[in-house]
């Protein structure tokens, strides 16, 4: 009987220390439980904050597509090379999980689909820095409209025409300085009338809290992009 109640106390207690361990595991298992849910909640939120705003624009690009359009056809093209943009610059925030993009790589993925004429067309020029994912959306979708716009009507509509795209820092002020400088091409002439295409730059200049500018020189289009640092590079 003795060495039964020893074995038995032995028993009971072991099994104290293994409740006392499950319980513990269970307390942590919790714990991370918690962790994943509050992560898989901040995730979602943020999902779909990001598809609202992706809906809301590509809304604005179909309404306005259709409405500045001559014909059917040819705003069901404006429509499909701007949800081809936004579609590459969202590629693109793929692949760094939506975190900060390189701003060379975000002008040279815009350009790249309209550099078909063998040698390179775009000329780039300008220190590489991290811009958050909304700076990559709106120089995409900035660039785009420059684009279609050049191969059109400017420079890139010719053979000997180029296109080159510099930007500098300003360190003492903070500031992002971009220009597109068409070369080579065909004498423009300002507009009779705002397109969508100029409203959307200009709105997405604001976004970025800049300031945008478009003369119609001589020899070509020039556009220029002056925006705090502070809107366009990411966090270190």
């Amino acid at each position: 009987m003795s060495a039964e109640n020893d074995s038995l106390r032995l028993l009971l207690e072991q099994a104290g220390i293994d409740a006392e361990a499950l319980l513990i595991q269970a307390g942590i298992d919790a714990k991370k439980r918690e962790a994943a849910d509050k992560l898989q909640k901040l995730i979602l939120g943020e999902l779909h904050h990001r598809i609202k705003n992706t809906l809301a624009m590509v809304s604005a690009i179909a309404s306005q597509s259709f409405r500045a359009a001559p014909s059917i056809e040819k705003g069901q093209k404006a429509m499909d090379g701007r949800l081809a943009a936004l579609g590459r610059a969202h590629d693109l925030l793929m692949q760094v999980s939506w975190a900060s993009a390189s701003l060379t790589h975000t002008l040279s993925s815009a350009t790249e689909p309209y550099d078909n004429h063998g040698g390179r067309r775009f000329h780039l020029n300008g220190p590489d820095i991290r811009i958050t994912s909304g700076a990559v959306i709106a120089l995409a979708m900035t660039f785009n409209e420059l684009c279609t716009n050049t191969t059109k009507f400017g420079a890139l509509s010719v053979s000997t025409g180029r296109v080159e795209i510099a930007w500098t820092i300003d360190d003492s002020k903070q500031r992002l300085r971009l220009s597109w400088t068409e070369r080579g091409g065909p004498a423009v002439e300002p507009p009779t009338r705002r397109s969508f295409g100029t409203r959307m730059m200009e709105s997405l200049g604001q976004q970025l809290t800049g300031q945008i500018q478009l003369a119609y020189e001589p020899g070509g289009l020039v556009y220029a992009l002056d925006v705090p640092l502070s809107s366009v590079v990411a966090a270190a």
